[in-house]
């Protein structure tokens, strides 16, 4: 989900593919999502040697564990953060937007909100949704023409694999449509080879990024390394 091509594919074409098409490798592309809570001043530095290596297409800055009057100045660090090291920037605060000079916005408040989102922010920005518990809601919120869709909560990592509704979910999503699918991992790395067996476009990781003994960089590195071994042989 680079800044520059969005989510890896055009969001104007139609969320429906071909069954059976191929997708060009690779899958699980990495998406970081930021601490439940953190303190700007301290994280950053570590935000920043987590994104160094390149390796990460987007990060979610997500506030709400914030107090109010902090969220801006947060945003307003993270972000160039992301931008400098290749990762789209993506906030869950639409208030936020522009005065962080964010990529993108995250929406989980249903397909009202995400209507509002999309006709107010694209083409200029990323849009994705959230917040989906059925294959029928993903589709209703696809209609949008949304930029991605986010399999599970940012609070479900709370075993080592992915669960295995979002896992099911985001493999149906990514087998028949065109529209990318994040989902949500595991705090063990290897729920990257799920996500990369499964075919789908990017994983997010929350603790087992900020939370591994090694520290963010070693665990960035790490997964990218499995992004790159557990890829198929060829995409068909």
């Amino acid at each position: 989900m680079a800044k520059s091509t969005k989510t890896g594919s055009n969001p104007q074409q139609s969320s429906k593919k071909k069954k059976g098409a191929a997708l060009d490798p690779p899958f699980a592309r990495l998406c970081l999502i930021t601490p439940p809570v953190f303190d700007a001043a301290t994280f950053a530095p570590l935000l920043d040697a987590a994104l160094a290596s390149g390796a990460v297409a987007s990060l979610i800055i997500a506030t709400e564990g914030l107090a109010p009057d902090l969220r801006l100045a947060a945003a307003e660090k993270l972000v160039p953060i992301a931008q400098a090291n290749g990762a789209a920037a993506i906030l869950t605060d639409s208030d936020l937007l522009v005065r962080a000079g964010a990529d993108g916005l995250h929406v989980a408040g249903g397909i009202a909100d995400l209507r509002r989102g999309v006709d107010q922010w694209r083409p200029d920005r990323i849009v994705g949704a959230g917040d989906i518990h059925s294959r029928h809601e993903a589709m209703l919120l696809a209609e949008t023409e949304c930029d991605y869709l986010f399999f599970g909560r940012f609070d479900g990592d709370d075993g080592a694999a992915i669960h295995d509704k979002t896992l099911d979910l985001a493999a149906w999503w990514s087998a028949l449509f065109e529209i990318p699918a994040i989902v949500m991992g595991g705090t063990s790395l290897d729920c990257i080879a799920e996500a990369v067996a499964a075919r789908i476009e990017f994983v997010a990781l929350r603790a087992a990024i900020w939370e591994h003994p090694d520290g963010p960089a070693a665990a960035v590195e790490a997964a990218a390394s499995l992004v790159l071994a557990a890829q198929p042989e060829a995409a068909t």
